[in-house]
């Protein structure tokens, strides 16, 4: 091929093959051989060499169409056009092709010279030569090419201190190749390489001598292979022989292991590294791990399953010498533009404890845990979708087999799977759920299926099919419909498919019928009045009753079926008010501060449907009294036991601040100060006690875009006696002046600060690239919690070496006000947690990271995490350190960062665990 292109060079270069004194008929002839040449015309005058000769023009030729040529053809005189001019003879004949034509153009320069020997039948470029056809490129400092053999000879070039420059680089557009010479026989395909060093992938081969055959199978003589792209490989695996089948793989026989230059005691039979691109099945080799309470073991070991484009299967195992051992099944499926999803099946037999000689004295656990999470393209079926986020097992699992810490810090475990059904032009949608939540700490399950809802968009019957002018205000009101249905059932993991599970079902059906109107009353002010109608119906009873004895309740339930029922009436007026205050003083920074409140008012009527759902039960030792529902725990709650008519009321605030700004374009810059502050409660009017409800309130901001602030509370306006029981008494009208006791609040604030990022711009581009590819938001979304899920596993993996420093702090404040078991005194619990994270570079390559809290109460440090990473150019050296707890731990790795030899790292981890 590069022949070929060479020889095109020579052709059209001939003007400047000035070594030679013949014409340049006889120049052609030497370089193709393919016509014979004619003589010389002896009586012409002699062709005399010019400096600056200006090339003749080509005459102008006319073809004709088919017609007319044929006619001009049957005459037999020559072929001409109206004006006589004579036309081209376009008669095909027939015209030898040299074997060395090309296909495609060529592009060629040096920065020297390009000189052509005719006799000798070899050219030479000189300094910088670059020749390009097709997909190939080579370049180097000089390059000879000798017809009479075919070889083709590139060379670097050698400076006078004796130093190479200008290696000789061969790219076929996948695979790169530099290299001290080559020699490439054009006539075999075939090509002898001294020094290269070319890239496969993520990985490169540097060979002493190559051999590359016409099909592009390389073979190589003492070579490295590594994934380091230095002149010098900080490593390699040494192989006296290795072949290359491109996109396929490398293979090579005994390999030892090189780093810095230095032979290691690890040597391996043989080595295989692919280089083809896209799924393949394969081993996936294991990590050597020491484990204090497992002993000795390998982790991750396994195979993968390429079983097509829309599935594949991962099987990885652990095993430890203590016995314990653990199995994970991992199949993904997806199907462009349709669906995409994956399921995680763990199974886990964990021994620890005890001296390992003495079998008896090992704690024995059997876990299992399911994930399993799908996604459906929202094109893929309009008006329909199912989606699934499923995570449940044993509540055992995280304590012996996760060490990550947010896995195994999270006590609650939840699955929702769901599917929704909305048809076009129809005013009506269907959805069928099913979930399920669980806690670790106390062992209890809750499972809800299945789950239905059946809705009807709001209807007006009133209002005429084809609006002229403004409507009436009866053709504003609405109706719909809600109607659901819900089964869950609560017990303890451990009767998790027998039958005292069951015994614990509820089921019910709800109804809802709402009717609503929308009255503009003035500019700013609306009027919402409202009805609606709400029935429930249940399967079970339940009924407690006190145990003297045992000084707790027993349950006990009654089958059937039976119905609740509740109904309320209502209205509501809701407006705006802006308040603004300006600054005169031209010179303020501050131009005016805006306060917007957006008070509301209710007035709503409900009566007691279901009083008799209720009954009193003794509630302690005092032969104290409490009212409780036959539908407590039930899937919707018991209905409203007393007759409510009175006024819900509320307010909320925001206010802001316009500041003078140079840097925005307007000259203005706003300011949140508030974004709320509010507080809501209700008022009784036929209540015979306690008409007014406790107040709650509610504030957040962000301050200047870096502090977020959060606070809420209750307030209970009323007192209480000497037994922290409430009496229908103001908090106002005792003997000191109060609006109430607070009996929970809570505060909560959080901010982040980091360091430019040097490579922010090159960031937010790869960035803008990939939202660019075609992903559905869902499949968008699994990458990232894949993604999330791995760097929390492995911090040290993935580090941030651009900015040099980040902190995250938060703070939470929870208040809380009760009573001792006794009831004679007040408890106040205050809860205080100051969490941060953050890291920080020592060096370039060295970086720090923490993650910790104290909690203010235990007065203690929380669950405290130490990584550090050393970037070692093409490998990352990792240290995880959880110094002191429950869960403690030490781990180092040393791994490549290429994905190819992502698996070949040294692990040594050590766990300790507190039970």
């Amino acid at each position: 091929m590069i022949l070929l292109l060479l020889l095109v060079a020579a052709l059209l270069k001939d003007e400047i093959a000035h070594a030679s004194v013949l014409p340049g008929i006889y120049f052609n002839k030497i370089f193709t051989d393919t016509v014979p040449v004619p003589r010389p015309d002896t009586s012409r005058p002699a062709f005399k060499r010019v400096k600056d000769s200006i090339p003749v023009k080509a005459v102008d030729t006319i073809t004709l169409p088919d017609s007319l040529r044929r006619r001009a053809d049957s005459t037999g005189l020559p072929q001409t056009d109206s004006t006589g001019r004579r036309l081209a003879d376009t008669t095909v004949k027939p015209v030898r092709i040299s074997k060395d034509s090309l296909t495609a153009p060529v592009y060629y320069k040096a920065q020297d010279s390009i000189v052509m020997f005719v006799k000798k039948k070899e050219f030479h470029l000189y300094n910088k030569a670059d020749v390009k056809y097709e997909q190939t490129q080579l370049t180097g400092n000089t390059m000879d090419f000798n017809q009479a053999t075919g070889i083709l000879t590139s060379r670097m070039g050698i400076d006078t201190a004796g130093k190479p420059f200008e290696k000789a680089v061969l790219n076929d557009g996948s695979t790169s190749s530099e290299m001290d010479s080559v020699q490439y026989n054009f006539n075999s395909g075939k090509a002898m390489i001294y020094q290269t060093r070319a890239q496969y992938g993520e990985g490169y081969v540097n060979s002493r001598k190559v051999k590359k055959q016409p099909d592009n199978t390389v073979f190589g003589f003492r070579n490295g292979y590594t994934t380091c792209n230095l002149d010098t490989p900080h490593f390699a695996f040494r192989a006296r022989k290795i072949k290359v089948i491109p996109d396929k793989l490398i293979v090579s026989g005994p390999a030892n292991l090189e780093i810095e230059g230095i032979p290691t005691p690890l040597f391996i039979p043989f080595a295989i590294f692919p280089i083809s691109h896209g799924q393949r099945t394969g081993l996936l080799p294991p990590q050597y791990v020491v484990n204090q309470q497992k002993g000795i073991g390998l982790e991750n070991g396994g195979y993968y399953f390429g079983l097509g484009e829309y599935l594949d299967l991962t099987v990885r195992g652990d095993v430890y010498s203590y016995g314990s051992w653990g199995l994970t099944l991992s199949p993904t499926y997806r199907k462009r533009y349709k669906y995409n999803g994956g399921m995680n099946i763990a199974f886990a037999n964990s021994k620890f404890g005890g001296d390992p000689q003495i079998k008896d004295e090992f704690t024995t656990s059997k876990d299992f845990r399911v994930s399993w999470s799908h996604s459906m393209d929202g094109k893929a079926r309009p008006g329909t979708n199912f989606s699934a986020s499923v995570n449940f097992g044993t509540t055992s699992y995280n304590q012996y087999n996760v060490t990550d810490a947010a896995t195994r810090l999270n006590n609650n475990m939840s699955s929702s799977i769901n599917y929704s059904k909305s048809w076009v032009g129809k005013p009506y949608n269907l959805t069928l759920a099913a979930g399920h939540n669980q806690n670790n700490s106390t062992r209890k399950m809750n499972i809800n299926f299945p789950d239905a809802s059946f809705n009807v968009n709001t209807l007006y019957p009133f209002q005429k099919k084809e609006m002229v002018g403004s409507p009436k205000w009866y053709e504003k009101i609405g109706i719909s419909y809600n109607g659901l249905l819900r089964n869950n059932v609560s017990f303890v993991d451990s009767t998790f498919g027998t039958p005292a599970m069951f015994d614990n079902l509820q089921a019910g059906v709800q109804h809802q019928i709402p009717i609503t109107l929308s009255i503009p009353v003035m500019r700013n002010l609306t009027l919402s009045p409202s009805i609606n109608y709400t029935e429930k119906w249940y399967i079970r009873q339940q009924v407690l009753t006190w145990d003297p004895k045992n000084r707790n309740y027993d349950t006990t339930y009654n089958n059937g079926f039976f119905r609740s029922s509740a109904a309320s009436t209502g209205a509501s007026l809701a407006t705006a008010i802006y308040g603004m205050y300006t600054f005169k003083n031209k010179n303020s920074k501050v131009a005016a501060v805006r306060h917007v409140m957006r008070p509301n008012i209710g007035i709503s009527y409900s009566p007691d449907l279901a009083s008799k759902d209720y009954y009193m039960v003794q509630s302690d030792t005092l032969g104290r009294m409490s009212r409780f529902s036959y539908y407590d725990g039930a899937p919707f709650g018991p209905s409203a036991a007393q007759t409510f008519a009175g006024l819900t009321f509320g307010i909320d605030n925001n206010l802001e601040m316009k500041v003078r700004s140079d840097k925005d374009t307007s000259g203005f810059r706003k300011i949140k100060l508030l974004d709320g502050f509010g507080i809501t409660s209700s008022y009784n009017l036929v209540a015979d006690s306690f008409n007014l409800a406790p107040f709650s309130l509610n504030a957040r901001t962000n301050l200047f875009d870096k502090v977020n602030i959060s606070f809420g509370g209750t307030i209970d306006p009323y007192q209480v006696d000497q037994y922290g029981y409430r009496i229908d008494k103001y908090a106002w009208k005792g003997e000191k002046f109060s609006i109430g006791r607070l009996t929970n609040a809570n505060i909560a604030l959080s901010t982040s600060f980091q360091s430019q990022d040097k490579k922010s711009k090159e960031k937010q581009k790869m960035k803008d690239e990939l939202a660019e590819e075609e992903q559905t938001p869902d499949a968008m979304l699994q990458e990232q919690q894949r993604q999330a899920q791995m760097m929390r596993a492995n911090p040290g993996d993935y580090v941030d070496f651009d900015i040099p420093w980040r902190l995250d702090l938060s703070y939470s404040l929870n208040y809380t006000r009760g009573r001792t078991a006794d009831r004679l005194r007040d408890t106040t619990i205050f809860n205080q947690y100051l969490g941060f994270s953050g890291d920080f570079s020592l060096t370039p390559k060295w970086k720090i990271i923490m993650t910790s809290g104290f909690d203010f109460r235990l007065m203690q440090i929380s669950y405290t995490n130490l990584t550090i990473s050393r970037d070692l150019h093409c490998w990352q050296m990792s240290i995880n350190l959880v110094p002191f707890g429950s869960y403690r731990q030490f781990s180092i790795t040393i791994n490549p960062k290429a994905g190819i030899l992502r698996d070949l790292r040294v692990n040594r981890t050590r766990q300790f665990f507190d039970f």
